[in-house]
């Protein structure tokens, strides 16, 4: 049996025109790093213990080699990580995973594949799932330090902190040193269909780097992600990310004011992205996405994220919030004149 996964991006309708349903960068992708992408010697197979590149992220993040670990992406690394943990158990009990009120949906997934119990309270839980900015709210997650000093595994999902357009993490650098950190540059860089990411370990935790890294499969990453996280590397690649934060911002201000004219509800957020309510509930608005969709208008409906009633939208150019909104007053005026 297939397992319904719900993410934002192309789906069986193809690739949507103006697509709000994923958090890429609106301003990507970067030059440099699609050329690296588009160069890279898929010829041959990379170097199965990634020794150049493991050092190379580690100088970045000022930390010894052997606490870095190349993923997949990061949902691979969720999944391995999940598996890891319930290998723990080794007959011994059930395992317990804490996840965030609203959260990515493959940590429940793998939660479930791997036979993880989901408890209400992050104590007493084998692992916990924390995000900075959280999706799909772009906020910092609650109880961020009190979660850390509680779970014995946290893993910070790192992916939206390069998109960062306000505010800071939550974490001192002490209390980094105690969670796996989960880097994804392919979003920040607007490369997504590159799937590539890369953790930090804890401080201390070799053995579970060894066992970890016994899990994952010979050449976990290929020659086009492996261009991409050398490229993250370039001072020029990131001199880009933060040109594009600034741009990044203007085009959020804007964006909120579209949706709040619309008479939306936008929440808070501190990315690249934010959840709102729409002036439309229930069946109206299921409806209503799947109009604009068949326009090539595509938002992500947020139930699955835990937020019935709500979208998120990744910030997108000015002319495309200019089709939403477009989009939107006249089907809004369609459905009057229907009464």
């Amino acid at each position: 049996m297939s397992v319904l996964r719900i993410h934002g991006g192309p789906d069986a309708q193809g690739v949507p025109l103006h697509d709000f349903s994923t958090n890429s960068n609106a301003c990507g992708p970067c030059p440099l790093a699609l050329a690296a992408v588009q160069g890279a010697d898929a010829t041959r197979y990379p170097d199965a213990t990634y020794t150049e590149l493991r050092a190379q992220l580690a100088a970045r993040h000022g930390v010894a080699p052997e606490r870095v670990l190349l993923a997949g992406s990061a949902s691979e690394f969720i999944f391995r990580i999940s598996a890891w943990v319930a290998q723990q158990a080794d007959g011994s009990g059930s395992c317990n995973v804490w996840l965030p009120p609203q959260h990515y949906g493959d940590y429940a997934a793998a939660a479930q594949a791997w036979g993880l119990t989901r408890v209400a309270q992050p104590q007493g839980a084998s692992l916990a799932w924390a995000c900075d900015p959280s999706s799909p709210l772009g906020q910092a997650q609650g109880g961020l330090a009190e979660l850390v000093a509680t779970a014995p595994v946290v893993v910070l999902d790192r992916a939206y902190e390069p998109l960062r357009l306000s505010a800071a993490l939550a974490l001192t650098q002490e209390q980094l040193l105690r969670v796996w950190q989960l880097w994804t540059p392919n979003k920040a860089l607007g490369l997504t269909g590159v799937r590539a990411a890369y953790v930090i370990a804890p401080l201390g935790a070799l053995e579970a780097v060894a066992q970890l890294e016994r899990l994952a499969p010979s050449w976990l990453v290929g020659a086009h992600g492996v261009a991409l996280l050398r490229a993250w590397l370039l001072p020029e690649v990131q001199a880009w990310l933060q040109q594009s934060l600034t741009t990044l911002r203007e085009w959020k201000a804007r964006q909120l004011a579209v949706c709040e004219a619309l008479g939306w509800t936008c929440l808070p957020s501190n990315a690249n992205y934010f959840c709102a309510r729409p002036d439309v509930q229930g069946e109206a608005l299921t409806q209503a996405l799947a109009t604009l969709r068949a326009q090539g208008i595509k938002l992500r409906d947020a139930t699955s994220f835990g937020l019935p009633g709500h979208v998120r939208l990744g910030v997108l150019a000015p002319q495309v919030q200019d089709a939403l909104q477009q989009a939107w007053v006249s089907l809004r005026a369609q459905e009057r004149t229907s009464l």
